[in-house]
């Protein structure tokens, strides 16, 4: 027998079973194998490829009070998390006493005090603003990677996204919420909020800017632009000493698998041509990081000559 279509809206978005059968699907079509389970109650007939998918795809079963925090927010926010914490894992979902947590497969339930987040919209979803996502992420992260987070919610890039307008939160403002916390991870936001720079994009330059710091040596410049004479415009490079013309380059993956990316860093290289320029893989940060501080401590050294 042929399979009974579903209707429009709901072939484009994850509904509850409720609405199927209000739109006129029967139980055994809802059983169908075209269609996902993902939550209880919940049907779609996509496999939701990252986390805002999956927070859509559980948005038909959120109650009205309730709304995404703590890691989840954390990825809505695009907060780069180390890699201990898995993309896939249950979703964080809140609410405010007296309001009961869901209690459901694939979610963690928070019962919140009231004074401990305020909720914002981002991309049609309820979800903590960036200074009580990264005060709940003082609970669970190291302080490099708070400090990472930090940098990532008060970034003000060099390319903007009309769509999503940035900084999500001011330097300042992320100061003041971490003066006034005072819940779990209190001591460390306190430590790690004068730790935080306007400028780094990514979490490789904020652990190695903060691993030279602990290390005794200057603090670099977070992306530093680097002009000619006439004002030209010539590169902008990751962490900089920009007095004695030292760069220092954090390579990642994409550096070393795409072509285009090799090419694009070289050209770079070619116009640092008076510039010294320290480049940092992966190996030299997370596994061998002394070899990181001795060779920009040798650039430091033979400019200061």
């Amino acid at each position: 027998m042929p399979r009974v279509p579903l209707p429009d809206e709901l072939g484009r978005r994850a509904f509850t079973t409720a609405e199927g059968v209000r739109s006129g699907l029967g139980t055994g079509r809802l059983r169908g194998p075209d269609l996902l389970r993902p939550f209880h109650g919940v049907r779609t007939v996509a496999e939701a490829s990252d986390t805002v998918a999956r927070c859509r795809t559980y948005l038909p079963r959120l109650r009205p009070g309730q709304f995404f925090s703590h890691d989840t927010a954390a990825r809505l926010w695009g907060v780069p998390l180390p890699t201990r914490f898995d993309p896939t894992a249950p979703l964080h979902v809140s609410t405010f006493a007296p309001r009961r947590p869901p209690r459901t497969r694939g979610v963690i339930g928070h019962e919140l005090g009231p004074d401990r987040a305020t909720i914002v919209v981002r991309g049609g979803l309820p979800v903590t603003d960036a200074a009580s996502t990264w005060l709940q992420l003082a609970g669970v992260l190291a302080l490099d990677d708070l400090v990472a987070a930090g940098d990532h919610l008060v970034l003000d890039p060099a390319v903007l996204d009309p769509l999503d307008l940035r900084p999500f939160l001011s330097l300042d403002e992320l100061v003041e919420a971490a003066r006034e916390f005072r819940g779990r991870g209190s001591r460390l936001a306190t430590e790690a909020a004068p730790l935080v720079r306007v400028g780094a994009e990514s979490r490789p330059e904020t652990l190695v800017r903060l691993l030279l710091a602990r290390s005794g040596l200057p603090e670099p410049v977070v992306n530093h632009v680097v002009t000619a004479v006439d004002g030209r415009f010539i590169a902008r490079v990751d962490l900089a000493y920009p007095d004695l013309r030292i760069a220092i380059e954090y390579d990642g993956d994409q550096h070393r698998t795409s072509t285009q990316q090799y090419e694009h860093d070289i050209a770079r290289f070619d116009r640092l041509h008076e510039a010294l320029v320290v480049r940092v893989r992966s190996h030299g940060l997370f596994r061998d990081p002394a070899d990181t501080v001795a060779r920009v401590a040798r650039a430091l050294a033979a400019r200061s000559r």
